[in-house]
């Protein structure tokens, strides 16, 4: 009785984990993503970004910005980050080519075009998205500036598919 119980418990767990896998959706496409930099902040510094948008003003603070880690990410083209977050907020400036946001609560699924030479900022804090490289022929390299990410953690939290954009 024990050993089957035990057993179920572990079919229970495999299937757990497959489903966590089955609904993660990675990148494509992605040809590099170096971590170009981590460091801590040796001030007690506070950040905030104020955000003025089409919606009004919205305020992002980076509640424990002590450590920021930089990353160059290269979609080659057609490529896409899949859908994820991050811990904290990001500054994200597209070097070259041009990158289409697309966020997960927008239900008509309308993507934001930034070309080179532009910047935005992601709130992060659970805010999930994907950036997709549209082009047919052309890389986009971008630059990301992640605050609020653990040591030793990745800024790039996996998440699913949240089914509203049919691509």
């Amino acid at each position: 009785m024990k050993r089957s119980w035990m057993a179920a418990m572990a079919g229970m767990a495999a299937l757990v984990l497959v489903g966590t896998v089955a609904v993660a959706t990675p990148g494509s496409g992605i040809l590099e993503a170096p971590v170009l930099g981590r460091g801590s902040f040796t001030d007690d510094v506070g950040i905030k970004f104020t955000h003025k948008g089409d919606g009004g003003t919205t305020v992002i603070n980076a509640k424990d910005p002590s450590q920021a880690v930089v990353q160059k990410v290269v979609l080659g083209p057609g490529g896409h980050t899949g859908w994820h977050t991050h811990p904290g907020p990001v500054v994200v400036v597209v070097a070259s080519g041009e990158l289409t946001y697309y966020d997960a609560d927008d239900p008509t699924c309308t993507g934001a075009t930034y070309p080179a030479g532009s910047a935005f900022l992601d709130p992060g804090h659970g805010h999930i998205h994907i950036a997709r490289n549209l082009s047919a022929t052309d890389n986009l390299v971008l630059y990301a500036t992640y605050f609020e990410v653990p040591p030793t953690k990745s800024p790039r939290i996996d998440a699913p598919d949240p089914g509203n954009c049919s691509f």
